[in-house]
């Protein structure tokens, strides 16, 4: 189970990160809330929160940034 661990001590030091340079949180999250931003402005608020909501479940499901 040596993954786990590994995957344990990488996302303490993200969040670590995070927590030092608040800067480079606000960066990486940028394009999320930019495109966020652009499908309320095109379809409204609710549908841009469904597309939010499965977008980060598929993230969390899959482990991954779709990739």
């Amino acid at each position: 189970m040596a993954g786990k661990d590994v995957d344990r001590i990488r996302a303490r030091s993200a969040l670590e990160t995070a927590k030092e340079q608040p800067v480079i949180t606000a960066i990486a999250a940028l394009p999320v809330v930019a495109v966020f931003g652009v499908v309320w402005w095109l379809v409204g608020f609710w549908p841009a929160l469904l597309l939010l909501l499965i977008f980060a479940g598929v993230v969390v499901w899959k482990g991954k940034l779709l990739g």
